[in-house]
């Protein structure tokens, strides 16, 4: 019986996963600048801190962004951006900028406790305790692939890099 049990094992069928990426040609993840890389990350940087966002991680070509957020009780949700700034020209004055957002979901989780105590002839028994102890469980984790989420970054980027451009004065 054992042999026909290992048998069995190796003809289940496993479950195939499907590419979930289709690589179209799409811009809801980069958008181009008139500015220089640093300058572009600058701006993401400030639009993701007049969001609420803490920033994890700032460079010339990388900002990082996290933000938390608990829309119930026995919920959390936790967002992190990714802003890569890459020149798209050769003198450094076109950006273009990818950006993704993941979003991280956790829920509460209950769980009780129990000890087990050894009774001679019985064998082993185990008694729940009435505590229990809650903890947050990952749950769920998406890339975020809403275009109007996006264009709002961009916009509020774009905003950030108006604000910040240098006014050409003219010599007399």
């Amino acid at each position: 019986m054992g042999v026909l049990g290992m048998l069995s094992a190796c003809t289940t069928p496993t479950k195939r996963l499907l590419p979930q990426e289709a690589f179209g040609s799409t811009s809801t993840y980069s958008r181009m600048f008139d500015a220089s890389p640093a300058e572009t990350c600058e701006a993401a940087r400030r639009a993701l801190l007049s969001q609420g966002y803490v920033i994890n991680m700032s460079k010339d070509d990388l900002v990082l962004g996290q933000k938390n957020f608990q829309p119930d009780a026995e919920s959390h949700l936790q967002m992190e951006i990714r802003v890569v700034c890459a020149p798209e020209s050769k003198d450094g004055k076109i950006t273009i900028g990818f950006v993704t957002a993941l979003q991280d979901r956790y829920a509460l989780k209950k769980t009780n406790n129990s000890a087990s105590l050894g009774v001679g002839a019985l064998g082993s028994v185990s008694l729940p305790f009435s505590s229990g102890d809650d903890s947050l469980v990952k749950v769920a984790s998406e890339t975020i692939n809403s275009e109007p989420f996006y264009d709002r970054f961009f916009t509020l980027v774009h905003r950030y890099l108006t604000v910040d451009a240098p006014i050409d004065e003219e010599q007399p």
